[in-house]
């Protein structure tokens, strides 16, 4: 939309306001986008930069406060959105393309899953021709549906099924991978290479261009070294496996379930020439994609997204539980471990505290910006909260990965708490909304039960991937977990992680804490945090953490607020 107006006698400025997160946009119905919906729409924006006014023959079609949303030039069948109509975030998104396509394109709509699903079998078999296909599996429903697919097209004396367990897996998770794919009539050969992976290094290109040797794992802090020792240690491991079975690394090819928003993010040349990377998915690191090249990784879900995964996986007759099942990263509790050796403190580490105290108790030098950057609607809850002063927010000196403006940032996360011993899960759902707007250092914001954090944090509790972390995560996701399924919790969310994170509160301390991210989406590129006593039961939320805090080594426990953007799934 931007280069629509630009390059159309418009002017694009940078604001002082970001909108990363679901917001309400008045839409002008007689658009032959929105026609047919309300005049209010909640809709995905992710930008600073805004158009803030048209060429001749241009209108604007949407706002969102007194910033444009959309535009159009009908006379010439130009149409620009600044949201993304394609996520579930955007509620009515799907019905916009689908007047864009049909009212605006005429295009007729014939194609159907049915076509993806056989164009899928015919790569398969085009590329492999008479040669074997390793592949790896997870127990998730991505490598899943990619082996069954192979099963289908190749059949099951040519699709060779591997599990390799990196040490980072859930308590007997690996055992259930090879209970659940034995269902369907796979025989997995499960490989424990978690010594390989503990110790494992890789070669690394920074910025510059310059190789150097990341690792080992066991001691790595960056979490972008971290997926790339994995996901290459993944292949080395496979190549071996290979050896081992007496077949010949030329006559066989890798496969994969990468999805197409793993390659999105993974910033990769498949999908785009200029996407920043936001993280690096295990499978798509330099070695895969130099496999890749060379034409040896086999990848047919590569144009998938996550629904769709699902769909195709129903169509291949895959029992309900393993489609609908949560994902789970290849890199396993690995990327559920903050690592930090020493603290984040961003250069306006005491300006944005000053800012976020203005936020949630009123006055300070920055009590008109916040005025000025509120929704309507938020006006009388922000009111609410200033007055009420219960609720407290700071920084944490570590850093998360989120995805603001399409780009990665490593931001602080701001811990929110309260003098209530009941959460107030309207006025919290909604600071963590504004938070991120008018502080852009911040990327996710979460709730920490418990007392209240009252003072400026500066020191956090050095954190590695030792055998003590990974069992401590374990313990605490086996608790998330099993409460969540007595609870009849798991169908209400699409992911749940669990992460170890480096706050220990008390100068000294060598207690970690534990936080619960949970995500609700379709389309797994955005999606929402799950809302207690409406997303999902608020006393799952309390017996789980009441039960976390209860394992010896936790500190506190943190209810991740944050939508997808600003925000990652993942805290990695």
């Amino acid at each position: 939309m931007q280069v629509m107006a630009f390059n159309h006698d418009g002017v694009v400025e940078k604001r002082d306001q970001r909108e990363d997160g679901q917001f309400t946009v008045k839409v002008d119905t007689s658009c032959p986008l929105f026609d047919g919906l309300d005049a209010e729409q909640s809709v995905l924006l992710t930008h600073g930069d805004s158009v803030v006014s048209l060429g001749e023959g241009w209108k604007v079609t949407a706002t969102s406060g007194d910033l444009i949303s959309a535009i159009s030039c009908e006379s010439r069948s130009l149409y620009g959105v600044q949201f993304h109509p394609e996520v579930d975030l955007s509620v009515n998104g799907k019905q916009m393309l689908e007047n864009f396509l049909y009212k605006v394109a005429l295009f007729k709509g014939d194609f159907t899953m049915e076509d993806r699903h056989q164009k899928a079998l015919d790569y398969i078999t085009s590329r492999v021709g008479d040669k074997k296909v390793l592949v790896l599996v997870s127990g998730g429903v991505d490598s899943s549906v990619c082996a069954a697919l192979l099963n289908e097209a190749l059949g099951s004396e040519r699709v060779i099924p591997l599990h390799i367990d990196n040490g980072f897996m859930r308590k007997g998770e690996s055992q259930k991978v090879v209970e659940a794919l034995s269902k369907i009539g796979m025989h997995v050969t499960r490989v424990d290479a978690s010594q390989d992976f503990y110790n494992a290094t890789t070669e690394v290109k920074n910025s510059k261009g310059e190789t150097y040797i990341a690792g080992p794992l066991n001691k790595a802090v960056n979490p972008e070294e971290k997926r790339k020792i994995i996901g290459d240690t993944f292949m080395r491991v496979a190549q071996r496996e290979i050896e081992k079975l007496n077949l010949k690394a030329d006559e066989v090819f890798l496969a994969q379930g990468t999805l197409r928003p793993d390659m999105i993010e993974s910033g990769s040349a498949e999908v785009s020439s200029v996407a920043d990377t936001i993280k690096t998915h295990h499978n798509d690191t330099n070695l895969v994609r130099e496999l890749r090249a060379l034409g040896r990784v086999i990848e047919p879900l590569s144009d998938y997204h996550k629904d769709e995964v699902r769909d195709l996986g129903r169509q291949l007759g895959l029992p309900e539980e393993l489609v609908i099942r949560h994902p789970f990263p290849g890199p396993g509790l690995s990327v559920r471990i903050i690592c930090a050796q020493e603290p984040y403190i961003c250069d306006t580490f005491e300006s944005t505290n000053q800012l976020l105290k203005s936020i949630v108790s009123g006055g300070g030098s920055e009590s008109e910006v916040v005025t000025s950057s509120l929704k309507p609607q938020e006006v009388p809850v922000l009111k609410q909260i200033q007055e009420e002063k219960k609720i407290r927010a700071t920084l944490l000196p570590f850093k998360t990965v989120g995805v603001q403006g399409d780009g990665r940032t490593y931001s602080h996360p701001c811990a929110l708490t309260s003098t209530d011993e009941k959460p107030d899960w309207v006025q919290l759902f909604m600071l963590a909304k504004l938070i991120p707007r008018l502080c852009h250092n911040v990327n996710r914001v979460v709730y920490v039960f418990g007392s209240t954090l009252e003072k400026e944090y500066r020191e956090i509790v050095p954190v590695l991937l030792t055998p003590e972390n990974i069992a401590l995560l374990q313990e605490a996701d086996g608790v998330v977990n099993k409460v969540l399924l007595e609870r009849n919790q798991v169908k209400c969310i699409a992911q749940a992680p669990v992460i170890l994170f480096p706050f220990g509160e008390d100068e000294g301390s060598t207690q970690l804490s534990i936080a619960l991210r949970t995500i609700i989406t379709n389309d797994f590129m955005t999606g929402s945090a799950a809302q207690p006593g409406i997303d999902i039961c608020a006393e799952a939320i309390s017996e789980i953490a009441e039960k976390v805090l209860a394992i010896p080594g936790v500190k506190r426990f943190a209810y991740d607020l944050t939508s997808k953007p600003p925000a990652t799934t993942e805290w990695e």
